[in-house]
């Protein structure tokens, strides 16, 4: 889908981009070729450097690139490209403000290998893991994750980056990300019924009193986070390509989740729930 795009070229808009396709430039090489195009000389010239300079970057995987100059609701065109290459991300943290919070824990998934990051543990060792992958997929990851951890680090993460909660907003699809997953019937095993909120509350549990099942609970709730972008990216990247007004590639196919090397201990939740006088009655499991 990415080379049937011209939107992301300077002076070409939705607008223009649909007037290539319905005149059959369909997709870069066919402004290569020389297929006429319903712009003017000046533009044409334009949209041929346009192209050599994307066929460059892509042969490059320079996915960055790319992000930069694709408008939002275009921003998933990218991922069949650089999917093998991505990182579903997810953190944990203590609130909201990066200033006087921290990041608990960190889930990240690659399609191949589950990595956590603990606070106090492994924390730091993200940051060069993380420099690894040119593209992010995350769930509200461009409003809190990337500048949480780019401020709790002194970083700046230097990937394309793809937030879920557009991607679907752009579909008409709307709510959090357990609400999403439930739309597309998803499971989260073990961990199903717990919060950000609880995951907090969790993280206390270990901290106050070295509740290695609390971090576990933590840990198996993080991950899910992570492993489910996965799936939910695939679905959301196929029912756009319904949509599309250009040649329509294959679906892509979905993945099968990984084993999650954690477990929710219920006996932890229903604990902390007693704890807190039943306020959350109804809400977990």
């Amino acid at each position: 889908m990415l080379e049937n795009t011209f939107c992301h070229l300077p002076g070409v808009g939705a607008t223009t981009e649909e007037k290539l396709w319905k005149a059959g430039i369909l997709k870069w090489s066919d402004v290569l070729e020389g297929r006429s195009a319903p712009v003017s000389v000046k533009k044409m010239l334009a949209l041929e450097k346009g192209c050599v300079d994307s066929l460059e970057r892509l042969q490059n995987g320079d996915a960055l690139w790319f992000a930069k100059r694709l408008p939002s609701p275009a921003q998933w065109r990218m991922y069949p490209h650089f999917m093998e290459k991505a990182a579903y991300l997810d953190i944990e943290t203590t609130g909201t403000n990066a200033d006087s919070c921290e990041i608990t824990t960190i889930a990240l998934w690659d399609g191949r290998e589950i990595r956590t990051y603990v606070n106090g543990r492994n924390l730091e060792d993200f940051v060069n893991d993380i420099a690894e992958y040119p593209l992010i997929v995350s769930f509200n990851g461009k409003c809190f994750d990337v500048p949480f951890i780019e401020k709790y680090f002194g970083i700046r993460v230097e990937a394309a980056h793809i937030d879920l909660r557009f991607v679907f907003r752009a579909l008409g699809i709307t709510g959090g990300l357990k609400g999403i997953e439930k739309h597309f019937g998803m499971d989260r095993g073990d961990a199903e019924g717990l919060d950000g909120y609880f995951a907090v509350l969790l993280w206390n549990e270990y901290e106050k009193y070295d509740d290695e099942a609390a971090l576990e609970t933590l840990l198996a709730y993080n991950v899910m986070d992570s492993v489910n972008l996965e799936n939910l990216m695939i679905r959301a990247y196929n029912l756009h390509i319904q949509d599309a007004d250009c040649h329509r590639p294959d679906p892509l196919e979905e993945r099968d989740v990984p084993e999650n090397p954690f477990k929710a201990h219920r006996d932890v939740v229903e604990r902390i729930l007693a704890r807190h006088n039943g306020g959350f009655s109804g809400r977990f499991f």
